[in-house]
């Protein structure tokens, strides 16, 4: 494709930002990407992360984004640089989790219900299923490699406000999570800080996830030798420094699903804040003359909606 004239800014270095940096990118756009913390310091950093059924709003739209994100993460997991990869595992609830199921749950073609065996003491409902998983650092530098080789430019400069962004480009996308709450004061933006430890694998290929509305559930994701455990997901807390009782709260829930857990050598412990919103915010703006695609508010769902969002933010922006 012939590069267009008109450059695009895209501001951040997450999921968010780095993708849709690749999708314009490589759809022949002149990309510059700012972002105020290199992208292995994102909160998109220290993400589980995995492919699931995103229980956001918009709901129409947001069945589009995971769907077409599941499409490319699939087809990712046939490259072993990108740190994609199947993994079969459980998702279960400590409530019934009834008949109806997201209509997502049917790109997933190994989907079936758990039989009680299978579910852990305390677990009254579940599914089995094979999704993707996405080991974050790993993923990251993909998506920078992958930025870089379609002719983008990565800078470690933070943009101050709208009128910073559009003195430089005439098309601009707000990928800033979070720091949408300060750069245009969206009110509604909030932290939902969560917290994991990083074991070293004592053999795990399956991972785990709670279904539940709760600030604590258990969850482990393995990514070759290492497994995220998790987590905790605290409406409106800024805070950014491990704690070493939810740390011991998360180890102590997964060991007692995943015996093997108990004793594993801790490597780290991180937090991150995610983007909480009502809504996830995929839309065009005018400002100063200037167009602003904003591509935030995922909550925890940033990976899993990465592409989709990608690509609608992507032809906003013209592409």
């Amino acid at each position: 494709m012939t590069e267009s004239a008109d450059p695009v800014l895209v501001i951040g270095a997450g999921v968010q930002g780095l993708t849709t940096g690749v999708v314009l990118a490589e759809a022949g756009r002149r990309v510059r990407i700012r972002t105020a913390d290199r992208p292995q310091d994102t909160t998109s950093a220290v993400a589980g992360a995995m492919w699931g059924p995103a229980m956001l709003r918009p709901a129409d739209r947001v069945l589009y984004w995971v769907t077409r994100s599941h499409a490319e993460f699939t087809a990712l997991a046939r490259d072993e640089a990108s740190g994609v990869h199947l993994a079969a595992g459980r998702m279960a609830a400590r409530a019934d989790l009834g008949d109806t199921l997201p209509a997502e749950t049917k790109l997933i073609p190994d989907l079936r219900r758990c039989t009680p065996a299978e579910l852990p003491e305390g677990f009254v409902s579940g599914y089995r299923a094979t999704v993707p998983l996405i080991d974050m650092p790993r993923y990251l530098d993909y998506l920078v490699d992958r930025f870089q080789d379609a002719g983008g430019e990565l800078l470690l400069s933070p943009v101050t406000s709208l009128a910073d962004a559009v003195a430089e480009a005439a098309t601009v996308v707000n990928c800033t999570g979070v720091g949408a709450c300060e750069l245009v004061g969206d009110p509604g933006v909030h932290p939902v800080r969560g917290q994991h430890v990083i074991v070293r694998n004592p053999g795990l290929d399956e991972y785990f996830i709670e279904l539940t509305n709760s600030e604590e559930f258990v969850g482990y994701l393995p990514h070759g030798d290492r497994v995220v455990l998790g987590g905790v997901a605290v409406e409106h807390d800024w805070d950014r420094t491990p704690r070493d009782d939810v740390s011991a709260g998360i180890r102590r829930r997964c060991a007692a699903v995943e015996p093997r857990l108990a004793d594993a050598e801790v490597l780290a412990e991180q937090v991150g804040l995610r983007p909480g919103r009502d809504a996830v915010r995929v839309e065009a703006e005018r400002y100063e003359g200037a167009r602003i695609i904003h591509n935030y508010g995922h909550g925890g769902c940033g990976v899993a909606l990465s592409w989709g969002c990608a690509f609608e933010a992507a032809d906003l922006a013209g592409a």
